[in-house]
């Protein structure tokens, strides 16, 4: 199994650009099922979630071709059975279903995969699509939908689940009449969900709120569209710079979305500059000792779960404490084992991880358990003393494109071995 092996202890300096942001470019690609003609997206990652997708929209009835980061989609003679084999590798294929029950009546969709870091249930998902008309069965591990044509509903969520508001928001833009969606998510993807069928033809508002209305259409048609850079990996390399004392510039940085992330990167007395007008941040050595802060992840706009582990690996250098509270998913901590083997000092309570800043890391073999946690063992190898080993890299696969190209052109020595 391949490995990524981290000699750490070397500042970044250089420049690196965010690539386009994952979780904004599935669901766009899953609403491409419901336009007629071509249509053409750019700025798309070239990552493993997003090949997945590509061969479940060819599995589903459509021509997609992929090259330097564009993709075009064009629906043919729509089919409803996304397989096992493909939605257990990836939670994202759930949002094929709104689209395929909002032009063909009917989906089976096999229960989905993706990373272990909590249950993530899909009944908010149902519940919504089953006030629009639609039934559901459950069997031998595959969602059953069938409906005539999707009637706007009022929809209110218990909570915002960023999936489930993207799938009522692409049902209901084919929906007959109205579609309100409360306690909708706010997240930037979401936004740019909307944006996108908006340009299809769609007649969305309140996006980015917790209100969005949708008056159905009776058709979408293919356009040309640029999906929104990746907060979550902007993120992740200000903090490797950080880390490192490097002299690092993030451009194409959705700085804007990354507030949150910002505010705590400043408070704990990161040396940034933050160009909002132009879309960068400049990292540079810290003047001082970093110091702890306390981190409780919310749906946005609020510090994204995304990034608690990564931060949790800046906290592991920095002067003091600080109390990390996962109030999204109840599996989140996976990765703390794991610095604790570089020479974190970290103990977990059910929700909660204290972290006690160290005033070295040591490299280690350690193992990735989801996405995320990954990040947040590169980061620490980056500024470990010695060679930090990691395994299960097909987690960095799923999110982060050519990271070990982008890391190795700022200066780090990273390299893959089996």
């Amino acid at each position: 199994m391949k490995k990524l092996c981290i000699e750490g202890g070397i500042p970044l300096t250089g420049k690196i650009n965010v690539s386009g942001s994952k979780n904004a470019a599935l669901p766009i690609l899953f609403a491409s099922l419901m336009c007629e003609g071509q249509t053409i997206l750019n700025n798309i990652p070239r990552l493993r979630d997003v090949y997945t997708t590509l061969t479940l929209l060819r599995c589903l009835g459509c021509e997609a071709e992929f090259e330097n980061n564009q993709l075009c989609v064009v629906p043919k003679e729509v089919k409803i059975e996304a397989p096992y084999d493909l939605v257990k590798t990836m939670r994202a294929s759930i949002l094929c279903l709104g689209p395929l029950l909002a032009v063909a009546g009917k989906a089976k969709v096999a229960l989905p995969g993706g990373c272990a870091i909590g249950a993530r249930p899909v009944d908010l998902h149902l519940k919504g699509l089953a006030k629009m008309g639609a039934n559901f069965e459950l069997d031998q591990g595959y969602i059953w939908g069938e409906c005539k044509r999707l009637k706007g509903a009022y929809i209110h969520f218990d909570f915002p689940t960023v999936g489930g508001t993207e799938n009522i928001l692409m049902a209901a833009c084919l929906a007959e009449g109205e579609t309100v969606i409360e306690n909708a998510a706010k997240e930037p993807e979401v936004v740019d969900l909307a944006n996108f069928l908006n340009q299809a033809g769609a007649k969305i508002s309140g996006q980015g709120t917790s209100v969005i209305r949708v008056q159905g259409v009776s058709k979408l048609t293919g356009c040309e569209y640029t999906v929104m850079p990746d907060r979550i990996e902007a993120g992740t390399y200000i903090i490797a710079g950080i880390i490192t004392q490097g002299n690092l510039e993030v451009v194409n940085c959705p700085c804007k979305e990354l507030d949150a992330v910002l505010d705590k990167l400043l408070e704990m007395g990161a040396n940034l500059k933050i160009n909002k007008s132009q879309n960068k941040i400049q990292i540079r050595p810290n003047q001082a000792a970093l110091t702890g802060v306390d981190v409780i992840t919310a749906p946005y706009p609020g510090f994204p779960t995304d990034m608690q582990a990564q931060i949790m690996a800046l906290l592991c250098l920095a002067r003091g404490s600080g109390i990390i509270k996962e109030t999204i998913f109840e599996n989140r901590f996976m990765h703390v084992l794991e610095l604790i083997r570089l020479g974190a000092d970290i103990k977990l309570s059910h929700d909660t991880a204290v972290v006690r800043g160290v005033k070295q890391l040591i490299g280690a073999p350690v193992m990735a358990s989801d996405l995320r946690a990954s990040a947040s063992l590169v980061i620490a190898g980056l500024a470990a003393k010695g060679v930090t080993e990691i395994s299960r890299i097909y987690h960095l696969e799923r999110g982060y494109e050519k990271i070990e190209e982008k890391l190795r052109a700022v200066g780090a020595k990273v390299w893959t071995t089996k």
